[in-house]
């Protein structure tokens, strides 16, 4: 059912770059998701979206009139910092099928092209296709990224898992055709589904058909089960689907968790599987800063380069204090003088991270973030 509603603002702010999208601000034109992917966090409660997941969808009917005031710079006192806004993720896709007949997601587009703002668009829907002028006039402004939301490249998984998502095949023809166009494409595999599509077999195929549609970066990711009802909801179609699979769940899905993530051994084997097959293909396992080099400030970049080495450090198995040095000047009002000396005054900033952060000050980027992200 679909319903009306006026809302107060849109625009949501983060509290640091996000180093996955490179955003500081997302949105949620709707509520709620009629895609009804089984493994969807949006229904966790504290989410608060009303009704029932999956076939309730509110419509932000008054989001372009309060976006319009929201992006306009002439209006802030404070411009918006520089990166992508991003469109998609949260409790609801914007290529979701009531966009057909609202358009958010194009009127929003269209504004983010009147003040000349780059975007970066999560989806699982091929209906981006509808839009695809305005993508390519907004990446010849500022920048635009689309990103695709994946389980898996088998198309009997996706049809028990996602419903009413187009097949992943046509996702795979969608990437192909935007980047004929000319426009940066991601893929988030995320979340592969526990002893369904997180196998070797099942990884490598994924990232390997990716890789011929010309994907430029994968997000990775194991799923996340929140007790009560996203957990209840995943369960009953486990029982129905896969039953054999119920105990091998109880194993790795111990409750307690506050984000409701699987055992740290399961997250670690899965996690070094990607890792072996994203560096067989040679898929950049971020995006690259030759997409958002350009785009966001000095400091930002800063931040998610050190976050982005965090990570793929950790994916090889590899302590690392980076992610949360990344925090620490996030959090700060330090000036680029203060950068350029490598952090001295801030607390949890050691000397060879300082040397990292004075790199990247002086040539834009650092050695050992080019050589894990593209010599590996």
């Amino acid at each position: 059912m679909i319903t009306e509603v006026f809302a107060r603002s849109i625009l949501r702010k983060h509290k640091k770059i996000d180093s996955w999208f490179l955003t500081h601000y997302g949105m949620n034109l709707y509520r709620g998701c009629s895609h009804n992917c089984v493994y969807c966090d949006g229904r966790f409660e504290k989410y608060y979206v009303d009704g029932e997941f999956g076939k309730d969808i509110a419509v932000k009917v008054n989001a372009i009139e309060l976006l319009k005031k929201e992006l306009d710079p002439a209006r802030k006192r404070k411009p918006i910092p520089k990166s992508f806004v991003m469109l998609g993720g949260g409790v609801c896709d914007t290529y979701q099928p009531a966009e057909t007949k609202y358009e958010l997601t194009r009127n929003t587009l269209e504004l983010l092209a009147l003040f000349r703002y780059p975007v970066h668009i999560l989806t699982k829907s091929t209906l981006v296709e509808r839009d695809m002028d305005l993508l390519q006039k907004i990446n010849e402004q500022s920048g635009a990224v689309v990103s695709f939301s994946f389980s898996s490249v088998d198309s009997n998984i996706s049809g028990i898992f996602e419903p009413g998502v187009p097949g992943p095949g046509q996702k795979l023809e969608m990437i192909k055709r935007l980047k004929q166009a000319g426009i940066n494409c991601g893929m988030f595999l995320m979340p592969v589904i526990p002893f369904i599509s997180d196998t070797g077999k099942m990884i490598e195929r994924s990232l390997r058909e990716a890789k011929k549609a010309g994907i430029d970066f994968v997000i990775f990711g194991t799923m996340t089960l929140k007790e009560s009802r996203q957990k209840d909801y995943f369960d009953a179609v486990l029982e129905e689907r896969y039953p054999e699979l119920i105990s091998k769940y109880r194993n790795i899905y111990h409750g307690g968790s506050k984000w409701g993530e699987a055992s740290h051994s399961y997250n670690n084997t899965v996690n070094a599987v990607f890792n072996h097959y994203a560096e067989k293909y040679k898929i950049p396992k971020r995006m690259p800063l030759s997409i958002y080099g350009n785009i966001i400030g000095k400091k930002d970049r800063i931040i998610v380069i050190l976050e982005h080495i965090d990570y793929l450090l950790k994916l090889r198995g590899k302590r690392s204090s980076l992610g949360y040095a990344a925090y620490i000047i996030s959090g700060s009002e330090i000036s680029e003088e203060e950068l350029k000396s490598g952090c001295s005054k801030l607390n949890g900033i050691n000397m060879a991270v300082g040397k990292i952060i004075v790199e990247i000050m002086e040539t834009g980027t650092s050695g050992l973030y080019n050589d894990l992200m593209y010599n590996s």
